[in-house]
Protein backbone atom coordinates (compact mmCIF):
# COMPACT_ATOMS: atom_id res chain seq x y z
CA UNK A 1 0.00 0.00 0.00
CA UNK A 2 1.19 3.18 -0.84
CA UNK A 3 -0.01 5.19 2.38
CA UNK A 4 -1.66 7.97 0.64
CA UNK A 5 -5.79 8.47 1.36
CA UNK A 6 -8.16 7.83 -1.88
CA UNK A 7 -8.31 11.34 -2.00
CA UNK A 8 -4.56 11.53 -2.66
CA UNK A 9 -4.40 9.31 -4.82
CA UNK A 10 -7.67 10.56 -6.74
CA UNK A 11 -5.69 13.84 -7.19
CA UNK A 12 -2.42 11.91 -8.44
CA UNK A 13 -4.52 10.26 -11.24
CA UNK A 14 -6.86 13.30 -11.97
CA UNK A 15 -2.88 15.61 -12.24
CA UNK A 16 -1.63 12.35 -14.62
CA UNK A 17 -4.79 13.14 -17.04
CA UNK A 18 -4.47 16.67 -16.72
CA UNK A 19 -0.55 15.98 -18.12
CA UNK A 20 -1.95 13.55 -20.52
CA UNK A 21 -4.43 16.09 -21.88
CA UNK A 22 -2.28 19.37 -21.98
CA UNK A 23 1.05 19.88 -20.55
CA UNK A 24 0.49 23.38 -20.02
CA UNK A 25 -2.15 22.24 -17.25
CA UNK A 26 1.14 21.15 -14.79
CA UNK A 27 1.23 24.75 -14.11
CA UNK A 28 -1.54 25.92 -14.15
CA UNK A 29 -2.27 28.28 -11.28
CA UNK A 30 -5.63 28.97 -9.72
CA UNK A 31 -4.59 32.42 -8.63
CA UNK A 32 -3.14 33.56 -12.17
CA UNK A 33 -6.81 32.60 -13.69
CA UNK A 34 -8.19 34.91 -10.89
CA UNK A 35 -6.83 37.66 -11.90
CA UNK A 36 -8.66 37.87 -14.96
CA UNK A 37 -11.62 38.72 -13.30
CA UNK A 38 -11.46 42.17 -11.83
CA UNK A 39 -12.98 43.41 -8.69
CA UNK A 40 -16.58 45.04 -8.89
CA UNK A 41 -17.07 48.38 -7.71
CA UNK A 42 -19.63 48.17 -4.77
CA UNK A 43 -22.13 50.62 -6.78
CA UNK A 44 -22.27 47.69 -9.29
CA UNK A 45 -22.25 45.06 -7.01
CA UNK A 46 -25.47 46.67 -5.53
CA UNK A 47 -27.12 47.46 -8.46
CA UNK A 48 -26.61 43.88 -10.33
CA UNK A 49 -27.16 41.58 -6.55
CA UNK A 50 -28.62 44.13 -4.21
CA UNK A 51 -30.89 47.31 -3.61
CA UNK A 52 -31.90 47.13 -7.36
CA UNK A 53 -35.43 45.18 -6.85
CA UNK A 54 -35.86 46.38 -3.03
CA UNK A 55 -34.35 49.40 -1.57
CA UNK A 56 -34.51 48.27 1.93
CA UNK A 57 -32.51 45.19 0.76
CA UNK A 58 -29.60 44.00 2.00
CA UNK A 59 -26.31 46.07 0.68
CA UNK A 60 -23.56 44.18 -1.13
CA UNK A 61 -21.07 44.14 2.11
CA UNK A 62 -24.00 42.90 3.80
CA UNK A 63 -24.81 40.00 1.16
CA UNK A 64 -20.69 38.98 0.16
CA UNK A 65 -20.22 38.93 4.27
CA UNK A 66 -23.28 36.20 4.14
CA UNK A 67 -21.43 34.81 0.93
CA UNK A 68 -18.33 34.43 2.57
CA UNK A 69 -20.00 32.77 5.70
CA UNK A 70 -21.74 30.24 3.46
CA UNK A 71 -18.48 29.52 1.67
CA UNK A 72 -16.47 28.61 4.75
CA UNK A 73 -19.69 26.48 6.14
CA UNK A 74 -19.38 24.31 3.09
CA UNK A 75 -15.47 23.86 4.40
CA UNK A 76 -14.02 26.43 2.58
CA UNK A 77 -13.47 24.06 -0.14
CA UNK A 78 -13.83 26.37 -2.93
CA UNK A 79 -10.98 28.20 -3.09
CA UNK A 80 -11.19 30.91 -6.24
CA UNK A 81 -14.59 31.97 -4.76
CA UNK A 82 -13.88 32.59 -0.99
CA UNK A 83 -10.74 34.67 -2.66
CA UNK A 84 -13.00 36.39 -4.75
CA UNK A 85 -15.47 37.00 -1.96
CA UNK A 86 -13.24 38.30 0.16
CA UNK A 87 -11.99 40.87 -2.35
CA UNK A 88 -15.11 42.11 -2.86
CA UNK A 89 -15.91 42.51 -0.05
CA UNK A 90 -13.30 44.24 0.71
CA UNK A 91 -14.35 46.85 -2.09
CA UNK A 92 -18.03 46.84 -0.70
CA UNK A 93 -16.69 48.27 2.06
CA UNK A 94 -16.07 45.43 4.88
CA UNK A 95 -13.28 45.55 6.84
CA UNK A 96 -10.69 43.06 7.28
CA UNK A 97 -11.82 42.50 11.35
CA UNK A 98 -15.65 42.15 9.58
CA UNK A 99 -14.45 39.99 7.75
CA UNK A 100 -12.48 38.12 10.09
CA UNK A 101 -14.96 37.75 12.27
CA UNK A 102 -17.80 36.11 9.99
CA UNK A 103 -15.43 33.36 9.49
CA UNK A 104 -14.66 32.53 12.76
CA UNK A 105 -18.33 33.09 13.60
CA UNK A 106 -18.67 29.97 11.47
CA UNK A 107 -16.26 27.44 13.45
CA UNK A 108 -19.24 27.03 15.30
CA UNK A 109 -21.58 25.70 12.76
CA UNK A 110 -18.96 24.44 10.24
CA UNK A 111 -15.94 23.17 12.43
CA UNK A 112 -12.52 24.43 12.90
CA UNK A 113 -11.01 23.18 9.88
CA UNK A 114 -13.22 24.94 7.59
CA UNK A 115 -13.17 28.14 9.45
CA UNK A 116 -8.81 27.87 9.58
CA UNK A 117 -8.92 27.34 5.74
CA UNK A 118 -11.55 30.15 5.23
CA UNK A 119 -9.34 32.36 7.71
CA UNK A 120 -6.19 31.38 5.41
CA UNK A 121 -7.91 32.14 1.94
CA UNK A 122 -8.72 35.34 3.40
CA UNK A 123 -5.85 36.24 5.24
CA UNK A 124 -3.93 35.86 1.55
CA UNK A 125 -6.11 38.29 -0.12
CA UNK A 126 -5.78 40.79 3.07
CA UNK A 127 -2.18 40.52 2.49
CA UNK A 128 -2.07 41.33 -0.80
CA UNK A 129 -4.12 44.41 -0.33
CA UNK A 130 -1.75 47.31 -0.02
CA UNK A 131 -3.61 49.64 1.74
CA UNK A 132 -3.71 49.13 5.81
CA UNK A 133 -6.87 49.53 6.87
CA UNK A 134 -8.40 46.89 9.38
Amino acid sequence: MSGKTPFELMMEQAQEMAKAFNPAMTSFDPKGFEQLWPTMPKEFMEMSFGRGISKEGLDAKTRLLLTLAGLTMQGAQADTQVRMTVRHALEAGATKDEIAETIAQMSMFAGIPAMTRAMELARDVMEDKKDPET
